[in-house]
């Protein structure tokens, strides 16, 4: 019965938790103000750990600080019982600070002052509680006095000696020494356990020492210990020498017993472990033997953790740091040596203090809201959970109807002022406890605004744009937006309202422009702010820099063209490798480009153009790669020797970032061109050792030059001189030739050998030479000249001619046959029966017979004609005589050969000779013919002149060459429109009419004209011309203007209108200026003259000022003309004059005072009115 209650119960609890509806904790901003006015119960800030240990030469402070509003109070309790600080003057609390401070300095035991410490912090709205702080002064105590009795062990066997260090707190950490203060060497056969005992697998004979001594350091007190050192003495079967000792044979060729691995640590064959979870395990096993085991870990049932396991002291001890439940089990090692191996287990168990699952947090709700904490923890064994308030267990506080208890959660339901308060949540097993603070606050205040007022954003376009709105407000505010205070809130589309007050745009356009207010409401009050919203186009770069490569020296320039919203102050700057440039006369910045002057190697480097408003930035990139010619080539050395060959090595320089394509080899030699480096060989530019191809018998000197694709570095240091033996030549003479330069000798000639193709010392050449066909003995000659003369030969008979080069070291090979010839005389006959046929304009056929090739005495070049122009059929023509010659190459029995290029119409005679190479024969006979009549030459000149705006006058000559009898002229021409022409005109001249008149229909069109003069064989060849381009003013070459009818109408028209002005003139100065008669006429004459300021005459009265007649009016009405006037009495007057003498006076008649006033006068019809009236 009972079970089933408590099923029924724990289903109403879970119904319950269903239909409970949870508020949203309210989250309390960092603003000093809401802070200011906001009350909240106390939260700890601030703790001492809870194991606290204390040095005793020092004072000691226990922290304990909280927050709160009010500013909480501080109380301790020690040992579980109130602490009373005042009543102990050695104890002090820190100002606004739970802090206690212990002093000594006036006496005292901090041991008295051990303890368990729990500080309290409280307010009106609560009360917070610190950990239980176990206080304990550190202890260094001194190590017990003792007689240790000398170790006295056998050679061979194992041995522990104890430390047994003195319990200090915290525990100490030991180390073996020696009385020089050296560790004690450990390795895998000595070694200290996790004890501090000091561990030998076996003992061996140079172990015998009398100062084994273990030493405690405590950290604390910073200070060392020591033990009592131990004596170990060995007992060898044979004497012991240390110079036996070596790492092969330990024992110096002594017999020592071996034996089988056993356990030192731990002892037997399982063993048990438990540690905490977190924490690091460490498993130990040392083994005796001899050899020495080695010792090997395994974990039973699964692997070994990898990324958490260490093994340390030569696998003796195994380290698993960061301990979780998986790691429990049994854990194996074995030692084992070449007579065995054993076994240990390790059985290890994985416990927890408690730890978090959920912690339970601060909750802050408004009235009648609901929440909840919650406090879950898990350790091994499990933890129980123990809940206060106020630091009293709930189950002793007063009752709380809002307040609900379910287990590790408690449960709040329309919570009121009152309800606040601080919770704190206890989880404890037999491994440790967990305390936390967490309170409960219940607070009311209306929405507040906590960012800044009216603010400006500007932001991108099409940029995701974020406008903050934070607001505080218990129960919390509802938020809304509004743009420009219109239409309802905004939330959907591509608007976003976050709950924290945040209105997301998610890409802003330019309409998103606009004043954007927020309103925070609840049932306490409203309140709003205003954020103006303004949309600007992006600032990019449209051009960007591009990585280049320039040499040095030159020009370098990076485009940089950017665009950005003209609002917004733009800055565009550079940078190189991430620094400012410093502009100057090398560098310089204009909108779009940096310009890089004569660039050197520190202008290399990666150039960075940044465009940057207010509001956003882009940049780009460009790498400049500064190229140089190469540094020449280092260290040249000369191996590998050899008769015509020698190894150059080099190592080259710096190519300046452009490659090396290749190396020029240079040599210098001393014996015929001293001082001048002539080329060798070229390399590519990957190699640095090449053999060199030399020529014998000269004392050589290398360098060598580095080119890559900017040019040729400077030439390296010179090599040593290498000398290569001398050799026979091994070169023919080039050149070889035998010709006659008279009719009875033969020249033979050659080039020489170079310099470098002489190979040895006495260069001389020897020379053979033979009639061909004759199967006779050879001629020779020695010689060390070029040339060699054979007289008193045959006139033009042929020879074979071989050479051969030698000097003191032998003979070089022999050329092959060449023939030559000896000289030429003059021929003996002359070309027979010349004549010519089908003669037309320009050209004829020639024929004649030819001459016996015997007879030519020599080499056959050809039938040279010469032919002259004698006549031409033109009267009166004057032409040149100039003698001409044409040449003809047949062997054909029956020559003939076309003669052209003849001036048509003109009369001709001709000869012909045959011709070798340096004489002519004979002439042939003489022969005259006539061409016939062809087309003419162009006309000798064509010109265009413009000679008024509706004409356009030609000119040309006569043609040089007419070609015939010349019958006139054909001109055509048609109007040009760029590349279409239009219909063509035609006229035709005498021969004697050399210039035309054209008459143009529109000025404004552009003519070509085509020009040719005209035989009875048709026309000749066309001349063309081009109208020039005449613009609106007038355009008169080389014409006299003062016989154009236009120029003098113009004239006439000019004259007339100033006769008809002095005519004007003329009658203003014979009629009198009126003046007011109505106010002066009974007034004397006054003889004084009147001057003006200045001293000159004033002939002007006061009436001068008025205005003539017909005039405009002042701006104070009209002025009317004077009734009386001289004119009346037929009297005249002076007349008015500028300062120039000019007649500037006005006549008027007197009006009818019965007519109405007005501006017309009588005298407009008068002829004379009239004509001052166009005046």
């Amino acid at each position: 019965m009972s079970r089933q209650g408590g099923h029924l119960a724990l289903a109403w609890m879970s119904l319950q938790l269903l239909l409970w509806h949870e508020s949203v904790t309210i989250e309390v901003p960092q603003d000093p103000k809401i802070l200011a006015d906001l009350r909240q119960p106390p939260t700890i800030t601030k703790q001492s750990v809870k194991d606290y240990i204390v040095d005793p030469r020092d004072n000691i402070i226990i922290e304990c600080e909280a927050k709160g509003n009010p500013v909480p109070t501080f109380s301790w309790r020690r040992n579980g019982k109130f602490f009373n600080i005042g009543k102990d003057l050695r104890v002090t609390m820190q100002k606004r600070s739970g802090t206690l401070e212990i002093e000594f300095r006036n006496g005292g035991r901090p041991e008295d002052y051990e303890g368990e410490y729990q500080c309290f912090a409280g307010n009106d709205y609560g009360m917070a509680m610190s950990n239980k702080i176990l206080l304990r002064v550190s202890k260094a105590p001194l190590w017990p006095k003792e007689v240790l009795e000398p170790v006295v062990v056998t050679e061979g066997s194992s041995l522990v000696l104890s430390c047994n260090p003195p319990p200090g707190l915290p525990p100490p950490v030991t180390f073996w020494i020696s009385s020089l203060m050296m560790p004690i060497r450990q390795d895998k056969r000595v070694s200290m356990g996790l004890n501090g005992d000091l561990y030998f697998s076996n003992v061996m004979a140079q172990d015998a020492q009398n100062d084994y001594s273990c030493s405690a350091r405590f950290l604390f007190t910073h200070t060392i210990q020591q033990k009592n050192p131990f004596t170990l003495k060995v007992l060898t079967n044979d004497p012991y020498n240390d110079t036996s000792y070596n790492d092969s044979d330990p024992y110096g060729g002594r017999k020592v017993a071996e034996s089988m691995p056993t356990f030192l640590s731990p002892l037997g064959s399982e063993s048990s472990k438990m540690v905490l979870r977190d924490e690091q395990l460490l498993l130990e096993c040392i083994a005796a033997g001899l050899p020495t085991p080695a010792i090997k870990w395994f974990k039973k049932g699964g692997d070994l953790p990898g990324h958490k396991v260490k093994f340390e002291m030569y696998n003796k001890t195994m380290k698993i740091i960061n301990v979780s439940e998986e790691d429990a089990g049994e854990y194996v090692c074995m030692a084992n040596n070449h007579l065995g191996s054993i076994r240990h287990s390790i059985f290890v168990q994985v416990r927890a203090a408690p730890y978090w699952l959920d912690k339970p947090t601060n909750l802050v709700l408004a009235p009648e809201e609901n929440g909840r904490l919650v406090c879950r923890a898990n350790g091994n064994p499990k933890p129980t959970i123990q809940w206060l308030v106020n630091s009293i267990p709930i189950d002793s506080s007063l009752p709380d109807p809002s307040r609900q208890l379910m287990g590790d959660t408690i449960i709040f339901r329309s919570v009121q002022m009152g309800s606040s308060a601080v919770y704190q949540c206890n989880a404890s097993n037999q491994h440790g406890y967990l305390l936390a603070n967490a309170f409960v606050s219940v607070i009311d205040m209306r929405p507040r605004m906590l960012g800044l007022k009216n603010q400006l954003i500007k932001v991108i376009e099409n940029n995701r744009t974020f406008l903050d709105c934070p607001f505080f407000g218990s129960p919390i505010p509802e938020l809304r937006w509004f743009k420009n205070g219109q239409g309802s809130g905004l939330d959907g589309g591509q608007y976003r309202v976050y709950v924290n007050g945040t209105l997301e745009i998610k890409r802003a356009k330019a309409m998103d422009e606009g004043t954007y207010t927020c309103v925070a409401s609840s049932i306490l009050g409203m309140a709003e702010n205003q954020v103006r919203l303004e949309v600007k186009e992006p600032s990019r770069i449209v051009l960007a820099p591009e990585h280049q490569s320039a040499v040095r020296g030159s020009t370098a320039r990076f485009n940089c063209k950017v665009k950005f919203d003209p609002s917004l102050p733009v800055t565009v700057t550079w940078t190189k490798d991430d620094k400012p440039i410093h502009l100057g006369r090398r560098l310089r910045k204009d909108d779009e480009t940096l310009t890089i002057a004569n660039i050197n190697e520190a202008d290399e480097g990666t150039y960075v153009c940044t465009v940057k408003t207010e509001i956003d930035q882009d940049s780009a990139s460009a790498r400049l790669t500064v190229l140089d010619r190469p540094d020449p080539p280092m260290d040249l050395e000369l191996s590998d020797p050899a008769a015509r060959s020698v190894r150059l090595t080099w190592i080259p320089g710096n190519d300046h970032r452009s490659p090396v394509t290749e190396f020029l080899v240079q040599f210098e030699e001393d014996r015929w061109e001293p001082g001048r480096w002539q080329d060798l060989a070229t390399y590519p530019g990957d190699l640095t050792s090449v053999i060199l191809q030399l020529a014998p018998f000269v004392n050589y000197q290398f360098r060598v030059i580095a080119i890559n694709a900017v040019g040729q570095s400077v030439a390296s240091v010179p090599s040593p001189k290498y000398q290569t033996s001398s050799a026979a030549p091994d070169v023919i003479p080039r050149g070889l030739r035998g010709w006659g330069s008279e009719k009875d000798n033969m020249e033979i000639t050659w080039e020489p050998l170079l310099d470098l193709e002489k190979n040895g010392p006495n260069l001389h050449y020897s020379v053979w030479w033979r009639r061909k066909d004759s199967d006779g003995e050879w001629n020779n000659v020695t010689t060390t000249g070029t040339k060699h003369v054979v007289h008193n030969t045959e006139t033009y008979v042929p020879y074979e001619i071989k050479i051969q080069a030698r000097n003191d070291l032998g003979a070089g090979p022999e050329s092959n046959l060449v023939i030559g010839y000896s000289g030429e005389d003059k021929p003996t006959s002359a070309p027979t029966d010349l004549h010519i046929s089908k003669v037309d304009s320009t050209k004829g056929n020639i024929h004649w017979k030819p001459v016996n090739q015997d007879s030519v005495r020599g080499e056959f070049k050809e039938y040279r004609l010469y032919y002259w122009r004698k006549a031409s059929h033109v009267p009166g023509l004057v032409f040149s005589k100039e003698n001409k010659t044409k040449g003809f190459y047949t062997t054909m029995a029956q020559p003939s050969a076309i003669l052209s290029d003849l001036v048509p119409f003109s009369h001709y005679q001709m000869f012909m000779v045959v011709a070798n190479n340096h004489y002519e024969g004979p002439p042939s006979n003489s022969v005259e013919f006539s061409t016939k009549e062809g087309v003419p030459d162009a006309p000798s000149f064509f010109r265009i002149k413009r000679r008024g705006f509706d004409s356009i006058h030609l000119e040309w000559g006569k043609p040089t060459e007419p070609n015939g009898l010349l019958i006139g002229y054909r001109l055509k021409y048609q109007a040009a429109n760029g590349s279409r022409e239009g219909r063509p005109h035609l006229e035709t001249f005498l021969p004697n009419v050399t210039e035309f008149t054209l008459r143009l229909p529109d000025r404004s069109t552009r003519y070509n004209f085509y020009l040719s003069a005209l035989t009875t064989v048709g026309a000749g060849e066309v001349i063309i011309e081009e109208s020039p381009f005449f613009t609106n003013e007038a355009y008169i070459d080389q014409v006299d203007i003062a016989t154009q009818g236009w120029f003098i109408g113009l004239m006439c028209a000019i004259a007339l209108i100033i006769l008809i002005l002095l005519i004007v003139c003329f009658i203003k100065r014979s009629r009198g200026g009126k003046y007011p008669v109505r106010d002066k006429k009974d007034l004397p004459l006054d003889s004084v003259d009147h001057k003006d300021p200045d001293g000159s005459f004033d002939y002007h009265s006061d009436e001068d000022n008025k205005p003539l007649q017909g005039s405009q009016t002042s701006l104070e009405g009209n002025v009317k003309e004077s009734d009386d006037s001289l004119v009346d009495y037929g009297e005249g007057g002076d007349g008015q004059f500028n300062e120039d003498g000019s007649f500037i006076g006005q006549y008027t008649v007197k009006k009818d005072k019965d007519e109405t006033e007005g501006n017309e006068s009588s005298e407009a019809t008068s002829p004379v009115n009239a004509l001052y009236s166009l005046a």
